[in-house]
Order: structure tokens, then sequence, then C-alpha cells
């Protein structure tokens, strides 16, 4: 009994180590668009390895160029262990209301066509296909995307980390005869704001189909990335028109 129960003793702690090393795996939430598609949102949010202060991360992103829209992202973090993650993320929604109310993003959330959350082992990490709309049999082309690790050169900060650091080219492919395959974003360099990633999968794809206006689409993409503790994943939105 006695070799028993020192077995199931360092069993519980080698658990209890890896545990303490894990790293930080945000938590992504869409927020939506504006009414007329022109704004894309999200919001991440977690605990950060090793120091143990909440964090809150929102994102606005405009879809006609790909960008950030001026002021944003808007990052919130509390640098205290006693604070919670529900104070980070009011923090950081107080914040975002002065760019964009959460009710205009609430009211257009549209429609999640597809997701892998990265926990999920069975599907492909760098392939996503999916109908646009909850409609069957189905009205709009299937929409397809691929996403490519790239070796780029990368920040400073990352060269004695021993690591691969990579980028990435997300790819819209053509679904009908005649449809060509464009590249909806590459890396020409890998943006310190990103940190030290490590690999890239596709979690999902949102779309929106506004009033009087072309669709939009937002794809989800999990960083994985070097942390503190063990690899951390964040959260980057790729969008465009359809």
């Amino acid at each position: 009994m006695t070799i028993i129960r020192l077995a199931a003793l360092a069993a519980a702690l080698l658990l209890l180590s890896v545990a303490a090393r894990a790293g930080d795996m945000a938590t992504v939430q869409i927020l939506g668009f504006s009414d007329d598609g022109g704004i894309f949102a999200f919001e991440e949010y977690g605990v950060q390895d090793g120091s143990g202060f909440p964090y809150a991360n929102r994102y606005y992103i405009d879809t006609a160029n790909d960008t950030f829209l001026p002021g944003t992202p808007v990052r919130v973090r509390l640098d205290d262990e006693q604070a919670s993650v529900e104070q980070a993320r009011q923090s950081a929604k107080e914040r975002g209301d002065a760019i964009i109310s959460d009710e205009e993003l609430t009211k257009n959330i549209g429609f999640t066509a597809g997701w892998n959350a990265v926990t999920e082992l069975s599907a492909d990490p760098h392939r996503m296909l999916v109908n646009p709309r909850p409609i069957m049999p189905a009205l709009d082309d299937a929409l397809e995307f691929r996403l490519e690790e790239l070796h780029l050169q990368h920040p400073e900060n990352c060269d004695d980390l021993g690591e691969r650091i990579v980028g990435f080219r997300l790819l819209r492919i053509g679904t009908v005869p005649g449809e060509e395959t464009q590249t909806v974003h590459e890396d020409e360099s890998i943006p310190e704001s990103r940190g030290c990633p490590l690999g890239y999968r596709i979690t999902g794809v949102q779309t929106f189909h506004p009033e009087g206006a072309n669709p939009v689409f937002a794809v989800m993409i999990a960083v994985r990335r070097f942390g503190f503790e063990g690899p951390d994943h964040r959260f980057i939105a790729v969008t465009g028109r359809l």
C-alpha cells in the first residue's frame, strides 16, 4: 500500500507541476459588426500566466482595409492579483463604448459559419470550408479559407528563444469554376504586438449581411506564441467583403 500511495502522490505532484507551468489560453468572444458592416469587433480575456493579473483586450477593425480603428486595440491589464477578469472586461468595455456601442455590435452579431476551438484536435487547423449563412439548400457559394505559415524575419526580442518564429498567409480559395484563389492577408514581417508566434490555426469564420451593402467576413485566427510558463494563445482577425 505504501508503494501505491507514493506512486499516486508522485503522479499528483507531476500533474500539479504541469498545471502550474501551463501557458495562458485567452477566451475569445465575437462582439459583432457596425450597422453597415464597416466595423468588426471582438474581445479576448483571461489571467496572464506568470503574473496572475487579469486582462481584457478589444479589437475594432475597419473591414474595408483590414486595419485597426484609430485609438485601438483597447488593452486593459489590472496589475492586482485580487482583481477579477470581469473588472478588466468592464474597463475595456467602457473604453470601447467611446468607439462604437456594444448595443450596435450585439444587434449586428452576424453568423458564426464555422468554429474550431483551440482544444479541437480532429479538425484541420489550417483550413475551413463553410456556408456563409444558415440557409438550406444554400443560396451562397461556399467560403473556403486556408492558412500557410511563413518563416520571416522576427522581432529582435525573439532571437534567443531557440524556437521557430513564424508569420502567416491567408488564402480565400475559389469554390466555383473560374473563381481564382485570392490572398486575403500575407505578413511581410511579424509585428511586435503579436509577441513571438510559434504557430497559427483558423478558429472561426463570422459573416454578416448588412442591408444594402455587400456581405462581410471575419476570419478568426488563434496565435500560439511563446509565453512565460508555456505557450500562450491570443487571437487576431482578418476581415474583408464578399
